[in-house]
């Protein structure tokens, strides 16, 4: 419990965190001000128009900036002290090394959990409301039937977190754990879209992006990624993406010198 407070007090005494924080919710406004502008697009438009418009999902479009700022969040709660020098003080209180990564992986997994539905069921909220019964009714759905997939994509902010603070910890670089973040999130995918089958269809449904759909068994016809793993797998994917860098993270850690 008392490396617990220490981590807490470290991510709540710093801007950055607030920085990130804010920048995530701010997906919610980004949501509702492309629903807005998609809703003037379609009301202006032709009826032959309206017919054939459609809208993607816009919670999943916004997925990405709580994704990439909780794991920028994750990078920097490691990466800043190794930077400072500060990592000494913390393992020469916690000589064991280990609860030091484990209690920053609770703060910021419990943040990440915190801010995934917030960002993730505001934007569905809002885009429901704006939207309505245009583009074909995408919006008019039960939300039941929606509630799962929603679910497993709020989960993924709180993944993108873990991943980061574990290749904080792994490369011990600010620059070169962002990197990975961004290219899990907009390169990685791009490059694997564009492979020939059956590796497109393969390696797209190990994807952060694919899991959420794969684990909810949700309609990926439609989806840029494969649909190949049942639920069950899917799931042990998602977890294995938070806890390997983690377990490497750990490893390196106690190997090392600070």
């Amino acid at each position: 419990m008392s490396v617990l407070a220490s981590e807490w007090l470290k991510v709540r005494t710093v801007r950055s965190s607030y920085l990130m924080l804010g920048l995530s919710l701010g997906g919610i406004l980004l949501g509702a001000a492309v629903a807005w502008a998609a809703v003037g697009t379609y009301d202006n438009a032709t009826p032959a128009q309206q017919a054939h418009a459609a809208i993607a999902d816009l919670e999943e479009v916004v997925l990405m900036v709580p994704q990439l700022c909780m794991g920028v969040l994750g990078v920097l709660t490691i990466t800043s002290e190794y930077t400072t020098g500060l990592i000494r003080t913390s393992l020469a209180i916690v000589p064991r090394r280990w609860p030091v990564l484990a209690g920053k992986s609770v703060i910021v997994g419990l943040l990440g959990l915190v801010t995934g539905p917030m960002v993730v069921f505001g934007t569905y909220v809002a885009a429901r409301w704006m939207i309505g019964d245009r583009f074909g009714g995408s919006y008019t759905i039960p939300f039941l039937d929606r509630l799962p997939t929603l679910i497993t994509s709020s989960l993924t902010v709180a993944v993108f977190a873990l991943l980061g603070l574990g290749l904080g910890a792994t490369l011990r670089s600010t620059a070169g754990a962002i990197t990975i973040l961004v290219g899990l999130v907009y390169v990685i995918p791009i490059i694997v879209g564009n492979l020939p089958e059956p590796w497109s269809e393969r390696l797209g449904s190990v994807m952060i992006g694919a899991l959420p759909r794969e684990i909810a068994s949700d309609d990926l016809t439609h989806s840029v990624y494969g649909s190949l793993l049942s639920p069950v797998a899917a799931a042990m994917v998602l977890i294995a993406y938070a806890v390997l860098p983690l377990l490497v993270g750990t490893w390196l850690m106690r190997r090392k010198d600070a």
